[in-house]
Order: structure tokens, then sequence, then C-alpha cells
């Protein structure tokens, strides 16, 4: 006999078990991270996540949790939603919503980054006049450079002409977005270790102010000896034996 699909849970008891989470301490911190918290309640995302778990993947859920405009119902929004199977006006309507640097990362870390259009949307988004909306590109390609385990090396380096360009962008959310990616994928492997220290040594020598912090960020940490280690191990672990 089939088994019938799971029950989606009901936007009432979702937003009633996220209401239990609250802390004022953490509401009131938010904005020190520069999150706004008008429409926040205060769960911490460690709880968040470990509601997420409960709740499993429920599109119809996820997308009644983003119209609420709650901060910690849209990020329990990028759990819940099924990775690719967000049509493509949703994700446009949720790229807009965007209204702080925490759900746009949230998403891209935890939900675009499984989409198999994600490095299509990498490319359409670097492009994108909406701060959050360019963000979201280079942060997806941060989360492309941890999560992605097949791609080849070359795929990385086929973006850096993306970074250049969005280097120039005075913008902070997407100036950090932008070193975010470039650091991401100097710690992938050792030949991107190299590469991605090429890129930062040009970027320093630019007319922009931007991108020549951009690539003093970038070079500083990937300068650092965990770094370092780690792009040793891992050349190591690629060594024939």
């Amino acid at each position: 006999m089939r088994r019938a699909p799971p029950t989606p849970p009901a936007l009432d008891a979702t937003l009633a078990a996220l209401r239990a989470l609250a802390d004022p301490a953490v509401h009131a911190g938010l904005t020190r991270y520069g999150i706004p918290n008008a429409r926040a309640l205060g769960a911490r995302m460690a709880d968040i996540q470990a509601l997420a778990k409960t709740l499993g993947r429920h599109p119809p859920l996820a997308e009644a949790l983003w119209e609420t405009g709650i901060y910690e119902a849209r990020l329990l929004a990028a759990f819940v939603a099924e990775p690719g199977a967000l049509a493509p006006a949703t994700r446009e309507r949720w790229l807009l919503d965007l209204d702080s640097w925490a759900i746009c990362d949230t998403l891209c870390f935890h939900l675009f980054d499984r989409d198999p259009a994600a490095w299509e949307h990498v490319t359409a988004w670097s492009s994108r006049p909406e701060e959050l909306v360019r963000r979201a590109a280079f942060a997806l390609l941060a989360s492309l450079a941890l999560h992605d385990k097949k791609s080849p090396d070359a795929r990385f380096v086929a973006c850096f002409p993306l970074i250049l360009a969005g280097a120039d962008d005075p913008r902070d959310l997407v100036k950090k977005g932008v070193s975010w990616a470039l650091r991401s994928v100097g710690h992938r492997s050792p030949g991107l270790h190299a590469e991605a220290l090429a890129l930062a040594q040009t970027l320093t020598k630019s007319e922009s102010a931007s991108a020549r912090w951009i690539g003093r960020d970038a070079l500083r940490d990937l300068s650092r000896p965990q770094v370092l280690a780690l792009v040793t191990r891992k050349a190591t672990k690629r060594r024939p034996a």
C-alpha cells in the first residue's frame, strides 16, 4: 500500500514554535550585526535549525513562512524549502524581499547552493543592480566553494571575471561578499589558492578603493598559517602514492 505524503505542519503551529524560542537579549543584539529587528522575534540560529530538522522539507510551508515577513520565519524557510524546487517567480520575489545579509547568506548557504542551477544563478545575479541580490551571487559562490565537491578548479577560475567586476562595487555588503567568495575559492585547493592569491594581489593595485580593500582582505586571509596548513594538507591528499 502506498504511503500517504506527510501532512505539512500548520503555519500557526510553526510560528508558535518560533515564538517559544524568542529571547529578548538576542532580539536586542541583532542590530549590532546590521540586522533589522523590527520584524524579528529573537530566536537563535541553532534553535531555528533544530526546529527545521523536526519539520523536514515542506515547500508550501516554506512559502507561507516567507510571506509572514518575520526574520526568523524567513530563515526557517531556507531550511524547509526544497532545493531546486522554487518556482522562478517565487525565487525572484524572495530575492527582491531580501532586507539583511543574514537572510541572504542563509538562503545561499543552505538552499540555493543545492539548486542544480546554482552556477547559473551566480552568473546572473552578479550583474544585478540590487545590493543584496548582487551579494547573493558572491555568497552563493562562496557556498559552492565549500559544498560543491565535484566541480573542477577551472569552474571556479571561470568566475574570476565576475569577482573582478564585482570588486568595483563600493557597497559594503557587496564588497564583503566578493571578498568572502575570493577567500573561499582560495581555500578549496592548492591550485585555487595560488590563483586566488594572484587575483588578490592584482586587486590591491586597482584604482578602485573597494577593489583594493578586497585584495588586502583576501591576501590577509589567504596568507594565514591556518589557511596555508589547510592547503598543504589538501596538496598532500591529492598527491599520488
